[in-house]
């Protein structure tokens, strides 16, 4: 009886015979990991340009990623350099540029977000955009979104520069300001009580 040749397969070999499908790399894998999620709480998910992954506690964030809680959910978002973000129930960040230790531009859509960074690292040239303004700051913790029925920045440590239409508002600890409309500048400066500082930062899972 005739045998039957042994088949050999080179490991390039059985590497080549796979569907293409199976050797691709998610594009977010790809890219370099410029934080990660933490404390997260509820339906939390960043979406990019080619793909949405589902974030859990440790899921990497990756420049460019859209983070985005759905209701009554919240995370915490470690970006590299020690700055830490809060997101309550409904919000948004986009991470448009950023790098430790120097800065860049996050972009705040609906919901709740604080920013808090010890001002006893190095000092970083970060700005906040969102639809009714610029938020500059250098090392402080604030919060920015929803409050009282407006748009509100709220400095609980540091100090922030408010932007908007042509008026800017400098604001320290205890400061808080809030926006009538879209396109409108930022109102007076004014100090917030107790009740409505503990209600904000709530809104934002702390």
């Amino acid at each position: 009886m005739q045998q039957t040749p042994k088949l050999r397969l080179s490991r390039r070999s059985l590497m080549a015979a796979l569907p293409a499908g199976l050797l691709a790399v998610p594009a977010w894998a790809a890219t370099p990991s410029i934080g990660e999620a933490a404390d997260v709480r509820g339906k939390v998910v960043a979406r990019s340009r080619k793909d949405t992954r589902k974030l859990g506690n440790g899921a990497a964030l990756m420049l460019k990623d859209s983070v985005e809680t759905d209701a009554d959910s919240f995370a915490r978002l470690e970006l590299a350099g020690r700055t830490t973000v809060h997101l309550g129930s409904h919000a948004r960040l986009l991470i448009d540029r950023f790098v430790a230790e120097a800065g860049g531009v996050l972009e705040i859509g609906e919901g709740a977000m604080v920013l808090d960074r010890a001002e006893n690292l190095p000092k970083i040239d970060l700005t906040i955009r969102s639809r009714f303004g610029l938020i500059a700051v250098r090392g402080t913790k604030f919060f920015a979104g929803p409050s009282k029925g407006a748009f509100s920045v709220f400095v609980a440590r540091g100090a922030v520069e408010v932007t908007a239409a042509g008026v800017s508002r400098k604001l320290k600890a205890g400061d808080g300001v809030d926006f009538a409309a879209e396109g409108q500048p930022p109102g007076e400066v004014k100090k917030w009580k107790k009740k409505r500082i503990a209600e904000a930062l709530a809104s934002a899972g702390l």
